[in-house]
């Protein structure tokens, strides 16, 4: 019997979907397959992938209940806030279609001694995007949708977590009418998606996941000479400085740290705060995290679902007390209401959201992602002192200043090492900015006319009339 893939719901342990594994005959057949459908779709005209890309959004959108249903049941996310994924990747995929034509048309240079200078950009081939489960619509079409704009077939292995997602995406693309094999998905173990990444009909992978996942790309691509994006994780830091609309700022970093039950590469992981409004900040930070109910996300009320398993919740439990016994302070407490029906308990994926001040960089807490609803905050007395903190770490994602002064702003962001820097405003992301990282964030980028860049290659025409 070929081996199952199981998913089993955060909600409530049950096992929400079984599907089999792709054996070797089946992955043969589906990368050949991407490969001869490739070479006619290379040869349609932008436009016509422009119109089907259209047309899958429609078929995409008509799937909206059944795909808040299941984003609810495969991650925990909340159903009040599944409709915002489909919203988002009918934003980025229509941002994308916006710019193809012009972002993908050739580069006519002047003439050089009569002779014409002209730069293409061809399609590279097969595309293998890897995408994770946190976010797994919004990651997924980050690619997708530009690599078969831009002339490429697509394959799709999604998360064990979500393999539901890749089968909706197919679903739209088939009934859009886009030919056969152009984008197709496999669900396949770890050690398998190693064996593709392997081989020479994959010509581009993009991947979004785990700093160790995206090493374990790297290696199967050693001496492949193709190119990789590789999306991993985030520490991300917001700085509150004195002058900072103190509403906005708490509302948006609480928000931007516990959306999602804080699983999001560009969580808001650690704030700084100038210690002229360190005070007040803790105060509203706190009655703004008070606000929030844990409990099943297929409750209407529920505004904080669980995280994905009961180990990844565990860990974070982890941080907290590492922290707490080092002389970190928690300012939520069982008594506060946040979890009224007592569903966090040590193994349960149901984590209450917490907030800690006196924490350090010494702290794993404040150093290792955490990847759930846990936010460190520390006083700072100067720009300077919060700059060199927010460098403090492996991690280049996001990073955010809360400020009036944008002129003052600006020129601090500059000193960042991040890959995106946010004026009074976090966790966001706009398909027309790079999205990209540097340190152990990961490498290349996605979206904006960048993002064609990775999923081309150009090819330069010298031509001489002789």
């Amino acid at each position: 019997m070929d081996k199952q893939l199981e998913t089993i719901s955060p909600v409530d342990g049950s096992v929400y979907a079984i599907r089999a594994y792709a054996g070797e005959h089946e992955t043969e057949k589906v990368l050949a397959q991407a490969m001869r459908a490739q070479q006619s779709w290379s040869q349609t005209s932008v436009a016509e992938r422009i119109a089907l890309c259209e047309k899958m959004l429609t078929a995409f959108s008509g799937q909206k209940e059944q795909i808040v249903k299941d984003l609810c049941w495969m991650m925990g996310r909340p159903i009040r806030y599944g409709a915002g994924e489909i919203k988002g990747v009918e934003q980025r995929a229509r941002y994308m279609m916006g710019i193809a034509e012009q972002a993908l048309a050739p580069v006519h240079l002047g003439e050089e001694q009569g002779a014409q200078r002209i730069i293409k950009r061809h399609p590279l081939g097969v595309v293998f995007v890897i995408a994770p489960w946190n976010y797994p619509y919004l990651t997924a079409v980050n690619s997708i949708v530009p690599a078969i704009l831009a002339g490429n077939s697509v394959i799709l292995k999604h998360s064990a977590q979500t393999p539901l997602c890749a089968e909706h995406f197919y679903r739209a693309f088939e009934q859009a009418g886009l030919p056969e094999g152009v984008f197709q998905y496999l669900h396949l173990s770890h050690d398998d998606t190693q064996k593709v990444l392997r081989r020479g009909d994959i010509h581009q992978v993009c991947f979004t996941g785990s700093v160790k996942g995206g090493a374990m790309v790297e290696q199967a691509l050693a001496g492949r000479f193709i190119g990789a994006g590789l999306e991993l994780g985030g520490k991300d830091p917001a700085y509150v400085r004195c002058d900072a609309d103190l509403d906005l700022a708490v509302a948006t970093v609480v928000d931007g740290a516990f959306f999602n039950s804080g699983q999001s590469c560009c969580a808001i992981e650690r704030i700084y705060v100038h210690e002229d409004i360190y005070e007040a900040f803790i105060s509203r930070a706190v009655a703004q995290v008070k606000q929030y109910k844990l409990g099943r996300p297929d409750e209407a009320e529920t505004t904080i679902g669980p995280m994905i398993r009961g180990e990844a919740a565990d860990f974070v439990r982890g941080q907290i007390s590492q922290a707490i016994a080092a002389g970190a302070i928690a300012h939520i407490h069982p008594g506060d209401g946040l979890d009224p029906c007592g569903l966090d308990k040590p193994g349960s994926p149901y984590l209450t959201p917490q907030l800690l001040t006196e924490v350090t960089h010494d702290m794993s807490l404040m150093r290792q992602e955490s990847f759930g609803p846990v936010v460190g905050i520390v006083k700072v007395s100067s720009d300077a002192q919060a700059l060199s903190l927010m460098n403090d770490s492996e991690f280049g994602l996001t990073a955010v200043i809360f400020t009036r002064d944008l002129n003052l702003g600006i020129a601090l962001g500059e000193q960042i090492e991040t890959g995106t820097f946010f004026i009074n405003r976090c966790d966001y992301l706009d398909p027309a900015l790079a999205w990209t990282g540097v340190k152990q964030s990961g490498r290349g980028c996605s979206l904006s006319r960048l993002g064609f860049d990775a999923l081309t290659r150009p090819k330069s025409f010298f031509i001489n009339p002789g």
